[in-house]
C-alpha cells in the first residue's frame, strides 16, 4: 500500500474495486468483511426501517434507534441503537448466506421487520433505563441473569409472548422484554385479545403502561457508539462463513447423506439445496403435520438437509412435487433419532 494514501482513502479504493455482481466466488470468499462496498442507504432494509421508526411516531416515542452495518443483529448493552447484518445488503450475498447456513436471518420483509422491532425493544430499555423498574424486573426477571450459551425452549408456557421462532422469549429476561415490546409495537397485533387469560398478559400490560411514562420523552442515553462496526472487522468472508458453520455445527457428518444421495441426482439445471430451501414453507408444514414436532425443531433439521444437499454437489434435474415429497418423508422417518442425536437446543 502507497505509504502516502491514508488509510481511510485505502479503504475507499478498495470498496470502489470490488463489484458483488462479477467478482469470482473464490475472490469474494478472500475479501475481508470491512471491504465490501456495502450501505444501508437505498436498500430494502432502509424500507423497513422507516416503517420502523413510522410505528414508534404512531406510539409517541420519540426515539429513533441508530443503525449500523455488522455481521449479525444485535443491540449492545447501553447503546440505543443496533446492528444489521452486512448480508442482507446484496443480493449476492444474501443468496450466499442461504447456501451456506441454510438461512439467511430477516431475508424477508416481513422477518426483517420483526428483528428490528425487538432489537427496538433492547434500544428503548437502554435509552430510557427502563431495567430499573421493580415491577418490571419481578414479572421479566433481572439483567443481571447470566446469558446462556442455549436454551431448551418449552412451547406450550403462556408465561412469555411468542413472536421470533425458537419461542425465543424464554431465553433470558432481557430477550422476554425485547419479544413483548415487539408485540406491542407491531400493528394490529390485537395483544389483549391474543393473550387474554395468559400469564403474559401482564407483562404487556406492564410495558404498556411504561411505554405511556415516557410517551414524547426524549431519550436519557443518546450516544452513537457503533460496536463491532464492519468497518473494523479484518476477517475474510470465508473465514466469516468458516466460524459460523463451526458454531451452528454444520461441518459434522449428515444422517441425512446417504437417503438424500439416493433421493437427488448429482445431475441437473438446480441445485438441490436451493430446491429445498424454495420448498422450506410447504416441507416444514408437512413434516410438522405428520410428526407434531415444532418448526424450531424441523429447521434444525432442514438446515442438516440443505448443508447435505449443498456438501454433495446434489442437484435436481427438473423441480417437482415428488422430490418434496420425498424430503418431508425422509425427515418425518429420521425427526427421532436426529433429534435425540442433536438435542434441540437453541444457539443463541
Amino acid at each position: 500500500m502507497n505509504p502516502f494514501i491514508p488509510d481511510s482513502l485505502a479503504a475507499k479504493l478498495r470498496k470502489m474495486a470490488i463489484n458483488l455482481r462479477t467478482i469470482q466466488r473464490e475472490d469474494l470468499m478472500d475479501t475481508r468483511l470491512c471491504d465490501l462496498p456495502l450501505s444501508i442507504k437505498g436498500t430494502w432494509v432502509q424500507q423497513c426501517l422507516s416503517k420502523l421508526y413510522e410505528e414508534l411516531h404512531q406510539k409517541n416515542i420519540r426515539m429513533n434507534p441508530h443503525v449500523w452495518i455488522s455481521d449479525d443483529w444485535f443491540s449492545p448493552d447501553g447503546v440505543p441503537g443496533f446492528a444489521v447484518p452486512f448480508f442482507l445488503l446484496h443480493p449476492r450475498l444474501l443468496n450466499l448466506e442461504n447456501e451456506l447456513i441454510g438461512e439467511a436471518e430477516g431475508g424477508d420483509r416481513s422477518w426483517c421487520l420483526m428483528l428490528m422491532r425487538h432489537e427496538c425493544g433492547h434500544c428503548i430499555d437502554n435509552a430510557f433505563h427502563l431495567r430499573k423498574n421493580k415491577t418490571r424486573q419481578n414479572l421479566f426477571g433481572l439483567t443481571s441473569t447470566p446469558y446462556p450459551e442455549s436454551y431448551k425452549p418449552n412451547p406450550r408456557s403462556r408465561q412469555f409472548v411468542r413472536h421470533l421462532d425458537g419461542n425465543y422469549a424464554q431465553a433470558h429476561p432481557d430477550e422476554d422484554w425485547a419479544e413483548t415490546f415487539a408485540v406491542w409495537l407491531t400493528p394490529r397485533s390485537a395483544w389483549r385479545q391474543k393473550y387474554a387469560h395468559w400469564p403474559a398478559l401482564r407483562k404487556l400490560e406492564h410495558l404498556n403502561h411504561m411505554m405511556e411514562t415516557i410517551q414524547g420523552q426524549r431519550p436519557l442515553v443518546k450516544n452513537r457508539n457503533r460496536m463491532d462496526d464492519i468497518s473494523k472487522m479484518k476477517m475474510t468472508l470465508g473465514d466469516y462463513y468458516k466460524e459460523k458453520r463451526k458454531k451452528l455445527g454444520l461441518n459434522k457428518n449428515s444422517p441425512f447423506k446417504t437417503d438424500l444421495k439416493r433421493i437427488f441426482p448429482r445431475k441437473g439445471q438446480l441445485p438441490a439445496w436451493r430446491f429445498v430451501h424454495d420448498s422450506k414453507g410447504q416441507i416444514i408444514g408437512q413434516v410438522a403435520k405428520n410428526t407434531r414436532l415444532q418448526h424450531y425443531k424441523i429447521k434444525i433439521m432442514l438446515r442438516e438437509v440443505q448443508n447435505t444437499c449443498r456438501q454433495e454437489g446434489l442437484m435436481v434435474d427438473t423441480p417437482s412435487p415428488t422430490y418434496r415429497q420425498k424430503v418431508v418423508q425422509l425427515m418425518t422417518k429420521k425427526s427421532e433419532s436426529f433429534l435425540k442425536g442433536n438435542r434441540p437446543r437453541i444457539i443463541m
